[in-house]
């Protein structure tokens, strides 16, 4: 179990101009912060531990908005701040935030998180070993129940069933390296990590 440990309640909900920024920015801030999932059931936290920074037009062959808005990519154009979830290789869904400074698109990827809150339910979102309940991006939003109906939702309010807040936690150094799991645009050095936190992705 976790030993951030805390009441979700007592922490400030991360505004729209934190997301208002440059992507790779955002996607580095990010880590440390606490992603919340308000469920009937009870509350679902995790510590963000890992993420990548994806740009828009013409700037990150690995981004759904390389080319330009379409029917998928266009909230990545949208307000930051904004869940933005898909459906990947028909299998997965994986969470992102609009972040962008200006005009333009952006989002982060959520990659992995350390859970604080609510164990117990991701696991019986996700029966698997504590060490690999949210240690990559399918498995965290398979812990946390989060779908495609998450797409669009306002993050930066705590009345939504999703929202990132500020987080007191302890100092810890960030690692910067090639994403992952692309095969475009991997040599890019926007993925963002906890360095020798447990919950990384492998």
């Amino acid at each position: 179990m976790s030993s951030d440990k805390l009441l979700v309640h007592q922490y400030e909900v991360l505004p729209q101009e934190f997301f208002a920024r440059k992507t790779d920015a955002v996607a580095r801030d990010l880590l440390g912060k606490l992603i919340v999932r308000k469920t009937k059931k009870g509350i679902l936290s995790g510590k963000i531990v890992e993420t990548e920074a994806y740009f828009g037009n013409g700037e990150d062959p690995a981004s759904h908005a390389h080319r330009g808005s379409t029917p998928r990519s266009s909230i990545m154009f949208g307000d930051p701040g904004r869940a933005y979830v898909y459906f990947n290789y028909g299998v997965h869904w994986l969470l992102n935030f609009v972040a962008k400074k200006g005009d333009g698109a952006g989002a982060v990827l959520v990659r992995a998180v350390q859970p604080v809150e609510g164990i117990e339910l991701m696991a019986k979102n996700r029966p698997t070993e504590a060490s690999n309940v949210t240690n990559g991006p399918a498995k965290f939003t398979q812990a946390f129940g989060i779908d495609g109906s998450f797409n669009g939702l306002d993050v930066t309010t705590s009345n939504s069933e999703l929202y990132v807040a500020d987080f007191l936690t302890s100092q810890f150094k960030v690692v910067k390296s090639g994403r992952v799991g692309i095969k475009d645009g991997s040599e890019m050095q926007l993925r963002f990590y906890i360095k020798d936190n447990p919950f990384v992705s492998r």
